[in-house]
């Protein structure tokens, strides 16, 4: 039995095997393990935190008996570590079920009886498992570093062991988590693979934490364990990483900003302020020394070392007025030792000292105006002077005083009271009352009455200053000089004199002479004048400016009918120009002066027999309710006077009785002339006449009257035109206005008849009575008229005279028969012979007395589903004359071909006058054709192909559908389809039944039944054939058995194996932007359907060019789906497509288990390159040994090429010739043996080459799109010539090896021909 190691490492073997039948290891085999156990353990330490075991020298051959019973002991497994770590042992492979293992100690038994005509030889492989995790080689970390420690600096080192081998052995670190958990913090330190942890950010003491704790883990890289891929971890250990403070920032004191008070009376010594710096270093916190540095006035303050400013100077606050009253110093502090730099390290703040104030000023007078005063002590006063007029009003200043207060203190201490003494304090008062610092000060006048020349020409008043706090106080004496000023004006007894004086009266007649002013002044001020203002009245009257006696100035404009009243201001003025008034009311007395006015003129019209009621308007324009005002009516003597009567007060004229005009004279025209006397009584009286006209109006007292009471008159219809008769009237009035007739025509159906009237003579009046030219009546409208016909004339009563006509009109047959619609109501009819006889009955009506009526049939309608159809339906019905509907052909009725017949129908009056129509109009009678279920369903032919992609499709997703019409109606056609049977035809013919897979849902659009097939449950992806889905539509009729039909889909799956990953080198979110571009180029050249499954990011480092894949199906309208090298093929030949692709980002094609493979491969594509180096080292190692037994070796083939020549059939040639000594053939360019190259001409006991040296390891090289290798296609060259003339031996043997489960060839085998044991 021949032993090989796992994955193509090569495992030490001893000189001889613990077999029980012994086995000889080859010496060069033997050699060529021994180098590599010395070298392969560096390779893994350059790989790996862990030492992988080592097996012991008897894995190579053992060999065993067939009848070795089951449970005997086969062979031992016999490894060692490095790391004294557990070791657990298992073998696997084809035939591993023939050997059990303990794990534990390695002992291999046999579990299943061995035969060697069945099996005379099995390779078992013994493969390490990942079954151990990494562990830390201690678990309790800690350390410091300084704050300052540069980025990129070792912080400490970690080691985790793992006893697997190759990636399960090797150890990845990570940093989990960072404690404190902060935004800075998780980048802060970063862990080297070989456990090195770095410092990947600025550290500080003071800004970020001053402690860090680093949960760290360690995982292996992954592998097998117990047949699944897993990645084992460690158990996570915490690093605890203290930050140690370094002297490196300058001292902050504690508070932004210092200020403090002191009062300007503190002594010296006084503590102030205290001022406090810390070190910014915590961890260190240096001692502090303050100092004052620099300061507004010097020597006022100073600083004890704990940082309190104290009193060193006389505080003044009002020598620091111009500052503030502030005194700033700027302290210092400096830490008492030097930081890393070799600097001071310190800081200065600048401290703000508010001197307050003390009350130690009292308010002071000053003769000055603000802001020009100086306030020095020698401009203090006491003594001020002013001047002020007698009565002055109150709140007057007094003029020409300047007096300002002044309180140097501050705030309440400076405010200071200000109030008024003296012997005349009651007259004055002082502004303000309280003020502070300083202030303006007026003396006003409070009682203008105390203020007067006459009793006191000088007053003295005191102001005195009082300190609102401590109460000093100081006092100001004022001077206060009184100026004379004319101050009484003069009076009038009343402020209102009524007088009176007659109108017209002379010029010059005294109004009144009694009316004076008084002045109490003397001199100038008490002379005084009199005057009248102007106004109204000043140009009538007139004053004595020295005696006040008023008279008449212009008589002409003394009328009281004009102005009966006069309001007229007297003015007296003294001699300082003060003045008052009164008023002076004058009436005017009244004198007779004026006749009686007449106002209008009267002439009047009144009808006969009416009533006159007239008043006379006059009046008087002398004084109102006086005899010169009152006035008499009188009616002076005339033809007519004894028939009327005037209120002698009022001026109201009657009638005495009723008014005929015919009694009036002729020529005169019915007016009447009266006169009137209008009188006052006044003396002397004065009067005036006016004349009264009075027509009487003639009035229309008669009525007309017709020659006869009732007209009888009869015309035939449809005459337009025609006379129907003449009626007269008379009217007895003598006059034309009052004899007039007109005519008017009232009655239902006036409005068909004209009536035109005529004057024949004095009096008479015609009327003709005729049908308007563009009117004809109608008999069986209204067979005859009732009118009333109205004789009319201008009479105010609106009477009339009325008579009646009666027209009848004669019929003549002129009406066309009409259709009743009651009788064409539609009615239905059965198909198929279901319905025989009468249906349905048309009736005609005819207005005229004389009709003869028949129906007939005009034409008959065949439509289906509102479509004309001809006239299929043509003779199914009859008509008969009396309107009988019967049914002819009651077996030719199909629903099918003709759901309505109309039958178009009218009457014919057959007695119709020639001259008017004898037809109605056409009437339709739709007869509905009644459905019957004799039609079953079909289906719609559809070229539609439905494909299943089961990774994409879910349960309730429709994936086909199916389309039928029934061409019965109402429920007869209503079609609900169903899953009759559903089976799976898998690709090598196979039937399986699927029930419950799929279900139909029913839907109606555009009269067509659809059946939307949906998926109920998921399908299993790896199936590969087609689903075929028997629906079946089946009618749902109301009465009667249902009719059904039956379709078969093909639904074709497209499996996994059909998905292709495309890689792109742009992320998924920009590939998902180009979705649309990237499926149109892809469509473009495949002119497939593009069904994308998903778009991810590639998040393993591996050689993958891209960094996202899009992974999807390219699927044919039959069904049929392309594989990646169809894709590859058809997107190369399109070369519009290609462009745009890699336009997009389109770097690699591939499968998605090609590319979920790369890591693997990777890692196998490193170590098969660390062991080409290795095997450079060895060939340089071992040159000199194979020189020295290579005469020993070329012996050794000879006899073994004879051997097998001997048992090759005769006459067999090899086809090319043979490398003397060797197996090798040049035309073949490989070695039998080994598959080598012909020129490699070395042993084959030192070649490593194989097939799967020249395979690619990564799958996605094949696949890779190159616009250059297919502008020139270039002619690959296999790796083996596939012709070969003649068998040779050993290639005979070789191609009977078996393949294993993954595709590959077995890589050992044992060659009977090469057995040492023959020699």
């Amino acid at each position: 039995m021949l032993w090989q190691a796992p994955d193509g490492a090569r495992w030490c073997p001893s000189a001889a095997s613990t077999a029980p039948s012994g086995a000889q290891v080859l010496p060069d085999m033997m050699a060529w393990l021994w180098l590599s156990c010395f070298l392969f353990p560096t390779l893994m330490v350059s790989v790996a935190a862990n030492v992988a075991p080592v097996f012991s020298g008897n894995m190579t051959r053992v060999n065993l008996p067939e009848d070795l019973p089951v449970g005997a002991e086969a062979f031992w497994l016999v490894a060692q570590d490095r790391d004294q770590d557990p070791l657990t042992y298992g073998i696997s492979g084809q035939f591993a079920y023939f050997f059990s293992v303990t794990p534990a100690t390695g002992e291999v038994k046999l579990a299943s009886p061995l035969d060697y005509e069945v099996q005379k030889e099995m390779h078992v492989i013994v493969e390490d498992r990942n079954d151990n995790a990494p562990v830390f080689q201690n678990t309790g970390f800690s350390t410091k570093i300084n704050e300052t420690l540069p980025v990129g600096s070792l912080v400490f080192s970690v080691m985790a062991k793992d006893p697997d081998t190759e990636s399960a052995g090797a150890v990845v670190y990570s940093i989990q988590a960072v404690i404190p958990s902060t935004g800075d913090s998780q980048h802060l330190f970063r862990i080297l693979p070989n456990g090195s942890i770095i410092l990947n950010g600025n550290l500080s003491y003071n800004n970020k934490s001053a402690f860090y704790q680093l949960e760290l883990e360690a995982c292996d890289s992954g592998g097998i364990y117990n047949n699944s891929l897993i990645t084992q971890c460690s158990s996570p250990v915490f690093l605890s990483i203290s930050v140690v403070d370094q002297p490196d920032l300058d001292p902050q004191f504690i508070r932004e900003f210092y200020s403090a008070s002191v009062a300007e009376d503190a002594p010296q010594g006084t503590s102030v302020l205290k001022v406090e710096a810390v070190d910014s270093d915590r961890g260190i916190n240096s001692q502090m020394i303050y100092s004052i540095s620099n300061s507004t006035r010097p020597g006022l303050f100073d600083i004890r070392p704990d940082g309190v400013i104290t009193v060193s100077g006389s505080l003044d606050r009002e020598q620091l007025l111009e500052e503030d009253e502030e005194v700033k110093v700027r302290v210092t502090a400096t830490e008492k030792h030097q930081n890393i730099y070799g600097q001071d390290a310190k800081v200065s703040i600048w401290v703000t000292l508010r001197v307050t104030d003390v009350n130690d000023h009292k308010p002071e007078f000053y003769n000055c105006s603000l802001p020009a005063c100086t306030f020095t002590p020698q401009d203090t006063q006491v003594n001020f002077t002013g001047y002020v007029d007698e009565h002055a009003s109150t709140r007057i200043p007094i003029d020409d005083l300047t007096m300002v207060v002044y309180d140097p203190d501050k705030g309440s201490n400076g405010t200071f009271l200000l109030s008024m003494r003296g012997p005349d304090a009651e007259a004055f008062s002082v502004s303000p009352e309280r003020a502070a610092g300083s202030m303006d000060v007026q003396v006003l006048v409070r009682a203008p009455a105390l203020v007067d020349y006459e009793k006191q020409t000088v007053m003295l008043v005191q102001v005195v200053a009082t300190d609102s706090v401590s109460g000093n106080s100081s006092v100001a004496l004022v001077t206060i000089h009184i100026r004379d000023v004319n101050d009484h004006r003069p009076t009038f007894t009343h402020s209102l004199y009524n007088l009176s004086v007659s109108e017209n009266s002379p010029d010059g007649t005294v109004v009144t002479n009694s009316i004076h002013a008084f002045d109490p002044d003397t001199g100038d001020g008490g002379r005084i004048t009199y005057s009248l203002l102007p106004g109204n009245g000043a140009d009538v009257f007139e004053v004595d400016p020295d005696s006040g006696t008023v008279t008449v100035r212009n008589s002409e404009l003394l009328d009281r009918e004009k102005q009966a009243v006069y309001y007229l201001t007297l003015q007296a003025t003294d001699g300082g120009n003060m003045s008052t008034s009164t008023t002076l009311h004058i009436i005017l007395l009244d004198v007779n002066d004026n006749p009686p006015v007449v106002t209008g003129s009267y002439n009047i019209f009144v009808q006969e027999e009416g009533n006159v009621f007239v008043t006379i308007q006059a009046h008087d324009n002398d004084q109102p309710d006086t005899n010169n005002s009152h006035l008499h009516f009188s009616l002076l003597p005339g033809p007519y006077s004894h028939n009327f009567s005037v209120d002698p007060d009022k001026g109201i004229l009657r009638n005495l009785g009723p008014l005929d005009r015919e009694a009036i004279e002729p020529a005169l025209g019915g007016r009447i002339v009266l006169t009137v006397l209008v009188a006052d009584c006044g003396v002397p009286v004065l009067s005036t006449e006016v004349n009264i006209t009075i027509n009487v109006e003639d009035i229309n007292d008669n009525l007309p009257v017709f020659n006869q009471s009732i007209y009888s008159f009869s015309v035939k219809e449809r005459d337009p035109g025609e006379l129907v008769g003449v009626l007269k009237a008379w009217d007895a009035d003598q006059t034309e206005a009052n004899n007039r007739i007109s005519f008017s025509l009232s009655g239902s159906g006036a409005n068909n008849f004209v009536l035109q009237g005529s004057v024949l003579e004095a009096g008479w009046a015609e009327g003709r009575l005729r049908l308007p030219s563009d009117v004809s009546l109608d008999y069986e409208t209204q067979p005859f008229f009732n009118l009333t016909v109205s004789a009319e004339n201008p009479d105010p009563h609106g009477r009339e005279a009325t008579a009646e006509i009666l027209v009848a009109v004669e019929d003549v047959n002129d009406e066309p028969p009409t259709l009743d619609s009651a009788s064409l109501r539609g009615v239905r009819v059965a198909e198929n012979g279901s319905q025989r006889g009468l249906v349905a009955e048309v009736v005609a009506r005819d207005v005229d007395t004389m009709a003869q009526l028949e129906i007939e049939l005009v034409n008959v309608i065949c439509t289906k589903a509102g479509v004309n159809v001809g006239s299929l339906c043509r003779g199914w019905f009859s008509v008969s004359a009396n309107g009988s509907v019967f049914i002819n052909q009651s077996e030719a009725i199909d629903y099918e071909t003709c759901d309505l017949v109309t039958l178009v129908v009218r009457a014919c009056d057959l007695t119709t006058d020639l001259r008017f129509q004898a037809y109605s109009d056409n009437g339709s009678l739709a007869i509905t054709i009644e459905d019957t279920n004799d039609n079953k369903p079909y289906f719609l032919p559809d070229n539609k192909t439905f494909v299943i992609i089961p990774e994409l499709v879910v349960p309730n997703q429709q994936v086909a559908s199916v389309q039928a019409k029934d061409d019965d109606s109402g429920n007869n056609g209503a079609i609900l389809f169903s899953i009759f049977q559903v089976d799976f035809i898998a690709k090598d013919g196979t039937t399986t039944p699927f029930q419950g897979f799929f279900r139909v849902s029913t839907s109606l659009e555009a009269n067509v039944f659809i059946g939307n097939i949906e998926l109920v449950t998921n399908l299993d992806s790896t199936l590969q054939g087609t689903y075929q889905v028997t629906v079946e539509a089946r009618d749902r009729p109301s009465v009667g058995p249902a009719q059904e039909a039956i379709i078969t889909l093909n639904l074709f799956t497209v499996d996994q194996s059909y998905r292709v990953r495309l890689q792109f080198s742009m992320n998924k979110e920009e590939v998902g932007a180009n979705m649309e571009e990237i499926t149109a180029a892809l469509i473009q050249a495949t002119r497939t359907t593009v069904y994308v499954v998903s778009i991810q990011d590639i998040e393993s480092m591996t050689r993958a060019r891209g960094r996202s894949y899009l992974d999807a199906y390219f699927v044919f309208s039959n069904g049929s789906a392309l594989t990646l090298d169809e894709l590859s093929v058809m997107i190369r030949n399109d070369q519009d497509s290609l462009t745009r692709l890699l336009q997009l980002g389109l770097v690699v094609l591939g499968s998605q288990e090609s590319q979920e493979s790369d890591l693997p491969k990777l890692l196998s594509s490193v170590i098969i390159g660390l062991g080409v180096a290795l095997l450079l080292v060895i060939v340089i190692m071992t040159v000199a040994l194979v020189c020295t037994r290579k005469s020993y070796h070329r012996k050794l083939r000879a006899m073994k090429a004879a051997k097998e020549a001997r048992r090759t059939a005769a006459g067999v040639m090899p086809s090319a010739s043979a490398i003397p000594g060797t197996n090798m053939y040049t035309t073949e360019r490989a070695n039998p043996m080994l598959n080598l190259p012909t020129k490699d001409l070395n042993f084959e006991s030192l070649s490593s080459s194989s097939d799967l040296d020249h395979m690619s390891l990564n799958s996605l090289d094949d696949n890779s799109v190159d616009l250059e290798k297919d502008k020139q296609k270039t002619k690959k060259e296999p790796l083996h010539s596939p012709v070969e003339l003649e068998t040779e031996p050993l290639g005979a043997v070789l191609s009977g090896r078996k393949v294993d489960t993954d595709g590959q060839q077995e890589l050992s085998f044992t060659n009977a021909g090469l057995d040492t044991t023959d020699l």
